[in-house]
């Protein structure tokens, strides 16, 4: 194998995090401010670029950052390595309310394609870089960005998402038609592309956008009950217009209604 071989354990029920076990010189790599809490005798390291192959010359790391930036990430990752004698334990948390994916990529056929917001931390040698659609209706229309993720390696690797997640089987042929925010990751056959919402009322006044996401198999799905985009739009719309109080939602903004004397 090319990739470390890492041990694993995801805690929590909605708010999780995963405990990676780490052998004597074993590193795993993760997305810079995900770290919750390590044991003593662990290494880090920032790194340019996705941490894959740090052997290469000076314009493969400047090309591995440059995918990372179409990606909407940082420039830097972070590699956690085990110096002690023992086994050690580090441990990433989700930024949102959702779950933890853990996936094989030697059993997924050594690549996943995900939104670009979805990589958490994965073994040492998975390679995180992009994936462009061929398609011109999903570059443009593409809710989450024509650019999404793809991981490629034979290790394990961590994506995260909101709510509750959903793992689908396509047979071939089969289709599924889904909110282009609520899609987490897909194999490699898989193929994805960007409908139209027919019907001028639908697309106006249905409440579920322009366009949604078609996806064709054989292959296997992961799909988001609660997109982050979702959740931070009802999060926006909630916020009062101009100034208020920040208890102006619950029981002390009833008191401030009577206590309103102006």
């Amino acid at each position: 194998m090319n990739n470390h071989e890492i041990d694993y354990q995801i805690i929590g029920d909605d708010m999780q995090f995963v405990e990676v076990e780490l052998d004597p010189g074993e590193t795993v790599v993760a997305e810079a401010g995900s770290l919750m809490m390590m044991d003593d005798h662990i290494h880090m390291e920032t790194v340019f670029g996705d941490g894959s192959s740090q052997s290469g010359g000076l314009m493969d790391k400047l090309l591995g950052a440059g995918k990372r930036v179409l990606t909407g990430e940082s420039l830097f990752m972070t590699m956690f390595t085990n110096e002690g004698s023992g086994k050690k334990h580090v441990s990433f948390a989700s930024p949102y309310p959702g779950k933890i994916i853990p996936m094989d990529l030697k059993e997924l056929d050594g690549k996943i394609i995900c939104q670009k917001d979805a990589f958490l931390c994965a073994a040492k040698g998975v390679s995180v870089g992009i994936e462009f659609q061929r398609k011109i209706g999903t570059g443009f229309f593409g809710g989450e960005g024509f650019i999404m993720q793809k991981l490629e390696g034979d290790g394990m690797a961590f994506v995260h998402a909101g709510g509750t997640i959903h793992q689908k089987t396509l047979g071939p042929g089969e289709t599924l038609k889904i909110d282009t925010g609520c899609l987490v990751a897909i194999t490699r056959d898989v193929d994805y592309d960007i409908e139209f919402v027919r019907g001028v009322k639908t697309a106006l006044f249905g409440g579920e956008g322009l366009f949604f996401a078609t996806l064709r198999g054989p292959g296997t799905v992961w799909v988001q009950s609660l997109p982050f985009s979702r959740l931070a739009s009802r999060v926006f719309a909630a916020m009062p217009a101009t100034g208020g109080s920040k208890d102006e939602g619950g029981i002390g903004g009833l008191f401030n209604i009577f206590s309103d004397r102006s």
